[in-house]
């Protein structure tokens, strides 16, 4: 009756075995480090770049705890202190090759063989452990050019289509200036493009001697041009965050032209980084003829043949923004290559340009832009943000295009994928730079943490003196079932990687709550049979019989709750959604089989009498 079966005695044996395995990492705390990596996705730092940094920071008497190569080739840099890793970043930043990334991260110490167990441990949340905080500041006159240059190629095609010639047009810090080769043609372009651009002032105008007109953004149009660019930067910022996977990020509007990015319990921040701050974008560009006007001609760099240049035309026929989706593939060759779907407006646009182009060579322009070190004119490193444009691929265009393409001409898969992954995500509207990074702490403060655990341990403690007090052997029982209880709470958190937070730790500090709620249920149940006459072997097996539906009835319904929590919240309310579900789960297993086995263990079928504190003699 009261024989617990070997195969709930194993499977309760190789719960706690691997209980124990998955909530020990917890107990290893991460290093404060620093990681380098290469620009170029899927290369690895260079070999010999620990000597060079192990010089760089011994001549600013900063040690270092160790060098780490990573699976992916990114050198991961441990240090001895928080204090050390924000002087070596001052230090390294400078000094190393601009085709390098420098990130701040928490290396974790956890050990070989854990790791190989898939152990490690659970992702705590900015309240908790903090994590990597960028404050990025969006580039407002760069945002104006890349608005004033997409407005720019739209005019031109519109001039075009009505056959209205033109000499020259070129954007300025304030508009457009449009040249023409006598007062009619520039008549005509004024009441053409008037109506049509309200948020500039179109005018006629004279310059040297020639027929001009000039667009001048109005200052409103100015704010909103810059106001746009920064919401689609927050857009295209949580979408590249998403792609990358950080549990409950923080990214929001800060100021006028600022964003703040916060990533909780990120390993690879030298990746995050170069995700997030990559300003990446796609044009598309027929060659330039022999007779094509030289201010109408640009020469860009090929990525892969180093020293050729290609004649491109200035004029763009579609950009990145207007792609659709992006996946990485392989050709037939098992070359990586990039599906792009573009709008169907821009697949007409497409397929119009190419149309009468059949035989002409399309260029496939890579835009980048990135943050390097430049000495200012004391001599000293300041941050400095540098455009790279490069052909990636240089094809004859043997048909009309239309929405669906691939690119080619990439180095490695990897390549491709962060190309797709950029692409999906979307480009930044304006190019940004880091004005501040660092890895911030808790944002509710030390105190608050210690508290939150402080709490957990106190009510520990508290229901474990009144349960032995109260309910005596059965109370030690319960104590142990509720130590394992949290022990599973940590190892399941760990093995899902989901996201503690302070509200969490509530959650926990509940659970104990809860899991010994279903131990009171059963004991009093038990002590129910015994004022009843019912023989002391019979009533544990009645008490845990008859308690199980009770027990189940209260936890399902307030694991509803705990669902509808999580799909209806956000941000700590999920992480308090997901801990309480976790320890419910668990309490169950813990109060129900656990606590079941241990008893028989002690008593089994034996008439001895039962340690469950007083119980009131049943009335005659």
């Amino acid at each position: 009756m009261n024989h617990t079966p070997l195969w709930q005695l194993l499977l309760i044996g190789l719960v706690i075995s691997i209980g124990v395995i998955y909530a020990l990492p917890n107990l290893y705390a991460p290093d404060a480090a620093l990681q380098i990596s290469s620009r170029t996705a899927g290369a690895a730092a260079p070999a010999g770049l620990e000597d060079e940094v192990t010089a760089m920071l011994g001549a600013a008497d900063i040690e270092v705890k160790k060098f780490k190569r990573q699976e992916n080739g990114n050198l991961l840099i441990h240090l001895h202190s928080a204090d050390d890793q924000l002087r070596a970043r001052e230090v390294l930043a400078p000094q190393l090759d601009q085709n390098l990334v420098l990130a701040l991260s928490l290396a974790p110490t956890t050990p070989e063989w854990l790791r190989a167990l898939g152990a490690q441990p659970m992702s705590l949340g900015l309240d908790l452990r903090g994590g990597v905080h960028f404050l990025l500041e969006v580039d407002a006159p760069a945002a104006l050019e890349n608005a004033l240059g997409t407005v720019l190629s739209a005019v031109k095609r519109q001039l075009r289509e009505e056959e209205i010639r033109y000499r020259r047009a070129t954007t300025i810090s304030s508009g457009l200036v449009l040249m023409f080769g006598n007062e009619a043609d520039r008549d005509r372009a004024v009441s053409l493009l008037r109506p049509q651009y309200t948020d500039y002032v179109v005018v006629a105008d004279r310059i040297d001697g020639r027929d001009a007109v000039r667009m001048l953004l109005s200052d409103q149009a100015r704010e909103q041009v810059i106001s746009r660019a920064l919401e689609q930067n927050l857009i295209t910022l949580r979408n590249r965050i998403n792609e990358l996977g950080v549990a409950q990020p923080v990214v929001q509007r800060q100021g006028s032209n600022r964003i703040v990015v916060q990533l909780p319990g990120v390993q690879d921040t030298a990746h995050a980084k170069n995700i997030i701050g990559k300003t990446a974008n796609l044009e598309f560009r027929l060659s330039a003829l022999d007779n094509t006007p030289s201010y109408d001609v640009e020469r860009l760099p090929s990525r892969s043949q180093p020293g050729l240049m290609h004649p491109v035309l200035r004029d763009v026929i579609v950009t990145g923004e207007q792609v659709i989706n992006a996946t990485p593939s392989y050709d037939e060759s098992g070359v990586p290559q990039v599906n792009i779907s573009l709008s169907s407006s821009a697949g007409r646009t497409m397929g119009r340009n190419t149309r009468g182009n059949i035989g002409r060579p399309m260029a496939v322009i890579f835009i980048e832009e990135r943050t390097i070190y430049e000495p200012d004119e004391n001599g000293e490193p300041q941050q400095v943000t540098v455009r790279d444009r490069n052909v990636i691929s240089w094809a004859t265009i043997q048909a009309q295009l239309g929405s669906d393409f691939r690119i080619t001409g990439l180095d490695s898969p990897a390549e491709s994928s962060e190309l797709a992954l950029l692409l999906r995500a979307g480009s930044l509207a304006a190019p940004m730079r880091y004005a501040e990074e660092r890895v911030i702490g808790p944002s509710l403060g030390q105190e608050n943490i210690n508290a939150g655990l402080l709490s957990v341990q106190i009510g520990f403690a508290l229901v474990l003196v009144f349960m032995i007090f109260y309910y005596h052997v059965f109370g030690i029982v319960s104590t142990l079932a509720l130590s394992l209880n949290l022990l599973l709470m940590a190892a399941v958190m760990s093995i899902l990687q989901a996201t503690l937070t302070l509200p969490g730790i509530a959650g926990f500090v509940l659970t104990v709550g809860m899991a010994v709620d279903a131990n009171v249920l059963i004991f009093s149940r038990v002590r129910e049979e015994l004022r009843a006459g019912t023989p002391p072997a019979a009533a544990i097996d009645r008490g845990y019989g008859r308690a199980l539906i009770s027990i189940l009835d209260a936890n399902i319904t307030t694991l509803l709750v705990a669902i509808i929590l999580y799909a209806v919240g956000t941000g700590s309310v999920k992480g308090f959604a997901v801990t309480l579900s976790v320890g419910i789960l668990t309490s169950i297993f813990t109060a129900v089989m656990f606590s079941r086995a241990m008893t028989n263990a002690i008593y089994g079928n034996r008439g001895r009498t039962l340690s469950i504190g007083w119980v009131r003699p049943a009335s005659s």
